[in-house]
């Protein structure tokens, strides 16, 4: 709290308004995970004695409670160390089996607006020989049907469409989307590290043959994820030794950070809709809040189809280094994603902002603690430091 401020605040400063990046670790998943820290510290794949089998039993049930939240036998699941590792794990994995089949490379769709952690990949696979196309959305930030048939080429075999949109929250039409792939025998690759825990997901039943997940962004610990794996296809590992996860993710299983994302998960498939309602009316809060304070405010993304904690603004006349560096003290956000190191968002500019515009934006992200003294603070702290920024600039003129 800083009383030498020139707005009454009622919470602790900054305010934490960046779930999206990542978010605190439960205290029940803590708990989870304390006694095989030390007490069940055993190797999961040493299964010659107690310490060994206590901490395969303990994987096994972990993996079986993630199966159970996506609806999925727990075969199907793979650990990884995050969504990151599971993308690379999933894209290139599979495409290089596919062209170990063929005997050559095939096509690859995907989306400008995905997080680097499928664009890079990709990127990779293209130096490789692989054809790829990176498909612009509409301006709301959301890909039509008919965008991704009329870039179908007879060779596509794999497309890869997040369904939550790490910086401006928007959700695809990813059953629509999935269902053209399906029809034509292409795999189909979701990368869901904003979406799961927060939104109800089953990949059957939406089409997906391949989804990337992970533990931090709903309370769990860093340093875990998962890969669903639809049954016959096929993965090509990326590294070797050992055998562990069925021979394509090999290493050592950290368990006590496979038991706490279970844990995170059970806990946020308890609550799912509940939360998101009141996050959802916190969020609006914000937004009715800002728009009324800041006349011109640019909403990045369709409002329709979006996850309930995120708000992506853009405020206008205003010099986004001159934004960010003030509010940085004030309250933790975004510039976009936490993986840009600073750069402009490519997310914001696909969708028709300009350099200057994406620079000017932030992301707001709401979280289960978020309350409604942490919304009314969030407004009058940001149409300060607008109105500041504002006014530097144009005195600057002068």
């Amino acid at each position: 709290m800083r009383s030498s401020y020139p707005i009454n605040i009622q919470t602790a400063l900054p305010l934490q308004l960046d779930h999206q990046a990542t978010t605190p670790c439960d205290k029940e998943v803590l708990a989870s995970m304390s006694p095989y820290w030390d007490k069940y510290w055993g190797n999961a794949s040493s299964k010659q004695n107690k310490s060994g089998i206590t901490a395969a039993a303990a994987v096994s049930l972990a993996r079986e409670e993630l199966a159970s939240c996506l609806k999925v036998e727990p075969s199907r699941i793979i650990f990884t160390s995050g969504a990151t590792e599971s993308n690379n794990l999933a894209l290139i994995g599979h495409a290089r089996a596919v062209s170990q089949e063929l005997g050559k490379p095939g096509h690859i769709i995907t989306l400008e607006t995905e997080h680097h952690a499928v664009l890079d990949p990709l990127r990779q696979l293209r130096k490789e020989g692989f054809r790829l196309t990176e498909l612009r959305p509409d301006s709301n930030g959301i890909l039509t049907t008919d965008q991704l048939r009329n870039a179908l080429q007879d060779d596509t075999f794999l497309v890869s469409i997040m369904i939550a949109n790490n910086e401006i929250g928007v959700i695809q039409p990813i059953k629509d989307l999935a269902s053209i792939c399906r029809e034509k025998g292409i795999t189909f690759h979701s990368d869901a590290a904003q979406a799961f825990g927060h939104i109800d997901l089953d990949p059957f039943e939406m089409g997906i043959d391949l989804m990337s997940i992970n533990a931090h962004k709903l309370y769990g610990p860093k340093g875990i994820g998962a890969l669903f794996i639809n049954p016959g296809l096929k993965i090509m590992p990326l590294q070797w030794g050992g055998g562990q996860e069925q021979g394509i993710r090999p290493g050592t299983l950290p368990v006590p950070l496979i038991v706490g994302f279970a844990k995170a998960a059970k806990i946020a498939m308890k609550d799912i809709s509940a939360r998101q309602k009141k996050i959802k009316v916190l969020r609006n809060e914000l937004l009715k809040g800002l728009e009324e304070r800041i006349p011109k405010l640019l909403i990045n993304g369709t409002l329709e189809r979006r996850l309930p904690q995120n708000l992506n603004i853009t405020l206008p006349d205003t010099l986004g280094s001159q934004l960010h560096k003030n509010l940085r003290p004030l309250i933790s956000c975004s510039s976009g994603s936490a993986c840009s190191l600073g750069e402009p968002s490519h997310v914001l500019k696909s969708i028709g902002r300009s350099t200057a515009q994406a620079e000017a934006s932030i992301r707001l992200s709401l979280g289960k603690e978020t309350n409604s003294e942490t919304i009314k603070d969030a407004i009058n702290i940001i149409e300060y430091i607008f109105l500041k920024v504002k006014r530097n600039k144009e005195e600057s003129k002068i």
